[in-house]
């Protein structure tokens, strides 16, 4: 339905706000709405609608039943109207005949117009024209049926590790060593100690006359070679691309009172957190806010603020206490006027804590950009507000459950905007630029070629900027750069036509006016032009001057809130202010490659396998495709030539074979590598569906059911509390046996349970052969174990738990 969204409420008002709608309106103006369904019959095929007016203008036309696992395509036979009146709810009653009865999924009723499939039925209220069912209510279950909200998230991420930190000198480190050797008990590290500044010193001195001895022979090979300039031209023989690292990226939030007359122009200048405190602040005073404390930042596109856009509200329709689940990707806001279009950028943020209710207890975490795919007027028929239905992509979807109204303890009022949408967005990066700097030397001499240094040391790197491109990626990855395609940030000589930079001229003509920027060690940075045959020469007695930006590195990614000020000579703009921010932390910086880095990968570039040729090589190649967890692969004769069977483990379980795009790609990525008369065949692993059974023993005091839907849980095949469930679909690949040991662990791991004992260990399907004894169900190199515990399926793999004990 156009007006459905993906929230999720434990207080669900909106039927009885339209009951009191009603009341109050003439009949011709009244919605009607579904209030609840019942299985009216024992072979399931009819069922009972009860709405809140009569149904007579319905017909089978206006009737749609979606869902199913196992039966899908159910259709409404017959529709019969009835003037029946419930006396406790005085709702109508219309009973439906369908084709089939379903299965134990659930199933959604919808009341839709003909003309219109997207459309409500006329008259009915758009969320209450559709209702949530199981054929199988009034089967025996052991279990509530009232829904348990699930705000799980997804699985604690590991650690950052740096494994190439290094310490001091080791000329240093090596004379201290010595001495605490020849004289016991020395372990003075204080500067200020005559014996420690003479071991400076020393160390100094050896560290310039090793240079000066090694220079000529160890810049002459890659392992020895100790100039930056002599690395970088090392690893490109070897096809490898040596990087400077790449300046960080943020999405600042620009806050004002009144809408702006002029747009903030790219290339506008903002600051972190320095001495002075303030909005705003006009250019001239710039020079006086660079100290040490304070990063620079600045904008990469245009950006018009509107007051409208500071801050945007969700909308609950009518509905308490509500949340956009993990993995969501649409939401609706209210419209108050606010201008949104696909493309825009919104950054979602909690700014009241669910539990207190307090700012200062708010998670920054909860903080999340998305772009918007879509962004559509539309109005609430109970209501009349104005609201957006917006849209983003799946690499959007939301990493965690974002409230957004609540009960905050023992309270009897909903505390609504427990987080809210930022707009006015704008894409910033780490870098101050310098315009029309002299090269040293500034004259391009007669003879000889010309490598001039540039005045500045700390050169920002970074992708060259692509409005279009960017505007198509989701905002969850436009932080993100590739340190190897960056380039030196705005850098261009002044000239006509105006000189600009390359990685190298080898693909460039003599007419070509690039250049290529070499750092070195200290940071400096020197200018390379070409010969006249790869690249075009400047011209003899001539003077280029230089822009260029400083910054970059990991001293960009600043935490959230640290970019606070803006630098501009627009005085409306600076008067309207009302703050800027960066609501989520910078990301991508990085520093430039290290020389060690260099000497350990380079030598490996140009033995990269490009092709395939054995089994091993076919599945190493597929497992490098995004999405693959692991692939085997197998080498076969089919009668003309050979074919390459390639079985594939996608991560989360999902099927290649039913994925034409996903085997598309993968066939595409595959192509490149694979021999001559080699066929390529992708197919989904074989799976091995399991049939456990587990006599569970329930601690005194325990609630039996309770610990049996927590033994579902962590063997199902989701997430439980915040770690991936036994049974997940990558928690198995190919030949990964199952011990019972791991599973009797994992079971004694589940509070209530005292002990555990298999009863059943085996395939499913199969006659068991030995596994409980043996205590392990092997698995052959082609095979992946699978256990989805659904009753819909259960050739996909069954678990039941026999409950003793407990309450």
């Amino acid at each position: 339905m156009s007006a459905d969204t993906s929230y999720c409420c434990t207080v669900p008002n909106r039927l009885e706000s339209v009951r009191k709608y009603n009341t109050t309106q003439p009949p011709a103006q009244q919605l009607n709405a579904i209030d609840y369904l019942e299985v009216a019959s024992h072979d399931q095929r009819t069922l009972d609608v009860w709405c809140l007016l009569p149904t007579t203008a319905l017909t089978r036309e206006h009737c749609r039943i979606d869902g199913g696992a196992r039966i899908t395509g159910i259709s409404v036979v017959s529709v019969v109207p009835s003037n029946v009146l419930n006396s406790q709810t005085k709702d109508y009653r219309l009973r439906l005949s369908v084709s089939a009865a379903g299965d134990f999924s659930d199933y959604t009723l919808r009341f839709v117009d003909p003309s219109a499939p997207d459309q409500p039925a006329p008259g009915f209220d758009p969320r209450l024209a559709q209702i949530t069912f199981s054929f199988k209510a009034q089967c025996q279950s052991d279990f509530d049926c009232a829904p348990v909200p699930d705000c799980s998230t997804d699985a604690t991420p590991a650690p950052v590790i740096d494994y190439l930190a290094k310490d001091y000198p080791s000329f240093t480190e090596l004379m201290l060593d010595r001495l605490g050797v020849l004289m016991p008990g020395f372990s003075e590290r204080n500067p200020a100690d005559l014996q420690v500044t003479l071991v400076e010193l020393l160390a100094y001195a050896a560290d310039h006359l090793s240079y000066y001895q090694d220079a000529v022979g160890t810049e002459a090979y890659l392992g020895t070679a100790r100039s930056r300039i002599s690395l970088r031209r090392h690893a490109r023989l070897l096809d490898y691309a040596m990087h400077d690292g790449c300046n960080a990226r943020a999405w600042v939030a620009v806050e004002v009172n009144k809408d702006a007359v002029n747009p903030l122009k790219a290339g506008a200048t903002l600051l972190t957190r320095g001495e002075a405190a303030g909005s705003w602040l006009r250019s001239a005073e710039l020079p006086r806010q660079l100290d040490a404390d304070t990063l620079v930042f600045e904008t990469l596109h245009d950006l018009t603020p509107i007051q409208l856009n500071n801050l945007i509200h969700f909308y609950g329709w009518s509905d308490e206490a509500c949340w956009l689940p993990l993995g969501a990707t649409r939401a609706t806001l209210l419209n108050e006027g606010q201008t949104l279009a696909a493309g825009d950028v919104l950054v979602f943020e909690e700014v009241l804590s669910p539990d207190t209710g307090l700012a200062q207890d708010a998670d920054l975490s909860h903080r999340w950009a998305v772009r918007l795919v879509s962004a559509t007027q539309s109005k609430d028929p109970l209501t009349q507000l104005a609201l957006w239905e917006i849209a983003w992509s799946d690499a959007d979807a939301l990493p965690f459950p974002l409230c957004l109204s609540a009960r905050i303890g023992d309270a009897i009022d909903i505390t609504p905007d427990i987080s809210v949408a930022r707009g006015n967005i704008v894409l910033v990066d780490h870098g101050l630029t310098y315009k029309n700097v002299a090269l040293d030397p500034p004259l391009v001499p007669d003879e000889g070629d010309y490598q001039p240094l540039l005045p500045d040391t700390g050169i920002a790197f970074a992708e060259p900027y692509d409005a279009l491109a960017l505007a198509a990626r989701p905002a969850s990855t436009a932080l993100l750069q590739d340190p190897r395609a960056a380039l030196p940030a705005g850098a261009v000589l002044e000239d006509e036509p105006a000189w600009l930079p390359l990685r190298d001229l080898l693909g460039c003509d003599r007419f070509d006016p690039k250049f290529v920027l070499e750092t070195e060690n200290d940071g400096g940075a020197r200018l390379r032009f070409g010969d006249g045959r790869n690249g075009l020469a400047p011209m003899p007695g001539k003077q280029l001057l230089a822009s260029y930006r400083l910054g970059g590195g990991t001293a960009g990614n600043v935490g959230p809130e640290a970019i606070t000020r803006l630098v501009t000579d627009d005085l409306d703009l600076g008067a309207s202010l009302r703050r800027v921010r960066n609501p989520l932390p910078a990301a991508g910086g990085q520093d430039p490659e290290s020389a060690e880095q260099v000497r350990q990968y380079a030598p490996q570039a140009f033995r990269v396998q490009e092709r395939a040729v054995t089994e091993d090589d076919f599945a190493r190649v597929a497992q490098q495709f995004p999405g693959v967890q692991r692939a085997v692969a197998r080498l076969r004769w089919t009668g003309s030539w050979y074919t390459v069977f390639i079985s594939v483990d996608r991560v989360g379980g999902s099927s290649a074979a039913q994925d034409p795009l996903f085997i598309a790609g993968l066939s595409a990525w595959i192509e490149r590598f694979r021999l001559a008369g080699y066929d390529l065949e992708i197919r989904d692993p074989s799976y091995v569906p399991l049939d456990i059974a587990l006599q569970v023993c329930v601690q005194p005091g325990r609630y039996a059911a309770d610990v049996e839907v927590e033994l579902l849980r962590r063997f199902g095949t989701g997430v439980v509390a915040g770690r991936t469930a036994f049974f997940n679909p990558d928690a198995f690949s190919f030949g990964d046996p199952l011990y019972l040991s791991r599973l009797v662990k994992a079971a004694l791991d589940v509070p209530g349970v005292a002990s555990v004992k298999a009863t059943r260990f085996q395939r499913w399907g199969k006659t068991a052969n030995g596994e409980l004894a043996a205590e392990v169900i092997p698995i052959a190199a082609l095979e992946v174990l699978r256990l989805d515990n659904d009753p819909n399926f259960p050739e996909n793999g069954r678990m039941v738990f026999n409950m003793l004990g407990g309450l």
